[in-house]
């Protein structure tokens, strides 16, 4: 189809006009049938496997029961649309042959009422008597029903989008029965995917499902029930108050509020209340809602100290906060419990215009610690949000070098992540010590070498207070962290400084070739071999030198490089007499063995301090090619009359 649109120049929406129309004089039912499936396709809530459209298209709305002769055949229902739908073989979902039918479908009104029909569709199937019968605690072994997952979980969305007196009818049926209905199980573990607790034990009552969804008309209708708890908490200790402000169902809010007996502060099982939900989930309208109400507390924290204000802030809701900023009741420095403020929160996530408002307030104090001692400008360094650090260093009361309890300042942390413009920021302060370490003696210039942040480590060498050899508590300078990790980059620039030392070793005695070579980085080996002042023979504590290292763990390229030099003496043995010939027969590194015996200076013979040869370790290791290669370099024993 859409390769006559190309080759014929007819218009697309012409394409699709006449191709509809093909599916309307098909004879029998295969008209509706084609149409259906073009509607479904085109509006359901999610991709439906063809199984589920199967039977999605087999309810007859009006009747109580299945009826397994209307379950057409899968080729029978897409044949029916004329290649309008097919079915992705990985995922066994139908979808529309292109995205520019699903356009043409929703503006051309080829399908009115298509929400109405799916979700009295979708309502129908509920209410059948089947369904009705399967136990509440049977939702693993659902393969008869494959229709009841969509059905469960998005007849709301449909019933609200397009509404009709039948479709309540339905709804009232349903709920009136909800408590111990199999898709108040589906619902409420997509509500919930870690709860495991029985239906029967932890209710999800109908009024819960109908604010869930915002379902109006059936919420005004148990509020007219006067006996009803309207306070009832369902699985999660949620009221239906809770879930229509977590939802931001605004309409079935304010519905739920003109009862005298609501309780607009009831917390849930983890302490978060109405208010507390619709601002972490930035639903302005129903936060306006609630704070017009007295009796609702602005400031009441969940389970975990978090006040509404914190969760609006975190999540970068500028409406909510400034909602919640307008009330004198509020505490804006307010932290949770692990020590979390708003302002902390909000420069967490990036959100500038949420840290702006809370910057705006003299009462806010920019400078307090979560309980590691993170403060707010020391997350948006770590976490590279230069606006917000922008924001953060324009306030004179903003301690820039304030570190964590490791140690770890701002630029610490935005030079472990190789966050150049807030390193930039803070480097542009005369306040801040580019060379400040952390409890580990780690410092900016070591951690963004560590890593290979070359521009990090270009703005921190431009300055003249940078110590390059600066070593940790563990001896590791900035050279040596870059020669470990293999950044060729970082390496360079560091050796292009003359006050750099590149044999300076780590507390073990490993230097960075030392490291560069035992981790088969061959671009540092051959950088740090071009300097006349490296020496590739240093050995470790342990007595291992660079080419040791290197034939230990088999890096043919780097044990190439260091053979080549004059001053690397390839026969030099470890503290307990190793040599890199015997430790690279050890390991079955067949390249290098071949490498060192191609050296005239190497003794095949040589034992270690166990008196263990490298054909005896060869063979013990049943390494049979290195065996061979070793065999006729073996000086035979003579035999003594």
């Amino acid at each position: 189809m859409l390769q006559k649109v190309a080759t014929t120049g007819v218009d697309l929406d012409t394409v699709y006009d006449q191709t509809l129309q093909r599916i309307r004089e098909q004879k029998g039912d295969r008209s509706r049938l084609g149409m259906e499936v073009l509607m479904w396709v085109s509006h359901a809530e999610r991709p439906l496997r063809i199984d589920e459209l199967c039977h999605a298209l087999a309810v007859e709305i009006e009747a109580t029961d299945l009826d397994p002769e209307n379950i057409r055949p899968q080729d029978t229902v897409l044949g029916s649309c004329l290649g309008l739908a097919v079915v992705d073989k990985e995922t066994s979902q139908v979808r529309l042959i292109h995205y520019t039918l699903q356009e043409y479908l929703s503006r051309s009104g080829v399908l009115p009422d298509a929400h109405r029909t799916l979700g009295q569709t979708c309502l129908t199937y509920l209410n059948y008597e089947q369904v009705k019968r399967i136990p509440a605690d049977n939702v693993s072994n659902l393969e008869k029903f494959p229709f009841l997952e969509y059905s469960s979980l998005h007849w709301g969305r449909h019933a609200k989008i397009e509404r009709s007196h039948h479709a309540k009818s339905l709804v009232l049926d349903l709920l009136n029965q909800f408590d111990h209905h199999i898709s108040s199980v589906l619902l409420a573990k997509r509500i919930c995917p870690s709860w495991l607790g029985p239906l029967s034990h932890r209710p999800f009552p109908g009024l819960h499902c109908a604010s869930y969804f915002g379902i109006d008309e059936v919420i005004t209708t148990w509020i007219e029930m006067e006996s009803y708890n309207i306070n009832q908490r369902d699985f999660m200790g949620v009221t239906p108050l809770s879930r229509a402000a977590w939802q931001g169902n605004q309409a079935a809010v304010a519905l739920l509020l003109t009862r005298d007996d609501i309780g607009p502060n009831e917390p849930d099982n983890y302490g978060a209340t109405p208010l507390w939900g619709a601002s972490f989930n930035g639903h302005e309208g129903v936060v306006r809602l609630l704070l017009a109400r007295d009796d609702v507390d602005p400031h009441k924290p969940d389970g975990d100290g978090e006040t509404p204000l914190l969760g609006a802030s975190f999540n970068g809701h500028e409406g909510v906060v400034r909602l919640l900023l307008a009330r004198d009741d509020i505490g804006p420095n307010e932290p949770h419990n692990y020590g979390a403020t708003p302002l902390w929160g909000a420069s967490f996530n990036g959100h500038e215009g949420v840290v702006r408002l809370l910057l705006a307030r003299d009462d806010v104090d920019p400078n307090m610690p979560d309980n590691h001692g993170g403060t707010p400008l020391w997350w948006a360094s770590r976490r590279g949000h230069e606006g917000v650090v922008r924001l953060l260093l324009a306030r004179d009361d903003v301690n820039p070098k304030r570190p964590d309890k490791d140690g770890q300042t701002p630029l610490w942390c935005a030079s472990f992540n190789g966050h150049e413009g807030v390193v930039s920021q803070l480097l542009a302060r005369d306040d801040v010590n580019p060379d400040k370490p952390d409890n580990d003696g780690q410092t900016p210039l070591s951690c963004a070498s560590s890593n290979g942040h070359e521009g990090v480590v270009r703005l921190l060498l431009a300055r003249d207070d940078i110590g390059p050899n600066e070593p940790d508590n563990y001896g590791a300078t900035p050279l040596w962290g870059a020669s470990f990790n293999g950044h060729e980059g970082v390496v360079r620039l560091l050796l292009a400084r003359d006050d750099v030392d590149p044999n300076m070793p780590d507390n073990h005695g490993g230097t960075p070739l030392w490291w560069a070579s035992r981790r088969g980085h061959e671009g540092v080996v051959r950088l740090l071999l071009a300097r006349d002042d490296v020496n590739p023979k240093r050995p470790d504590k342990d007595g291992q030198t660079p080419l040791w290292c290197a034939s230990f763990n088999g890096h043919e390229g780097v044990v190439s490089q260091l053979l080549a030099r004059d001053d690397v003496n390839p026969d030099k043995p470890d503290n307990d007499g190793q040599t890199p010939l015997s430790c690279a027969s050890s390991n079955g590194h067949e390249g290098v063995v071949r490498l060192l015996l191609a050296r005239d200076d190497v003794d095949p013979d040589q034992p270690n301090n166990y008196g263990r040869t490298p054909l005896d370790i060869a063979a013990t290791g049943r390494h049979w090619p290195i065996v061979a290669l070793l065999q006729p370099r073996i000086t035979p024993v003579s035999h003594l009359d």
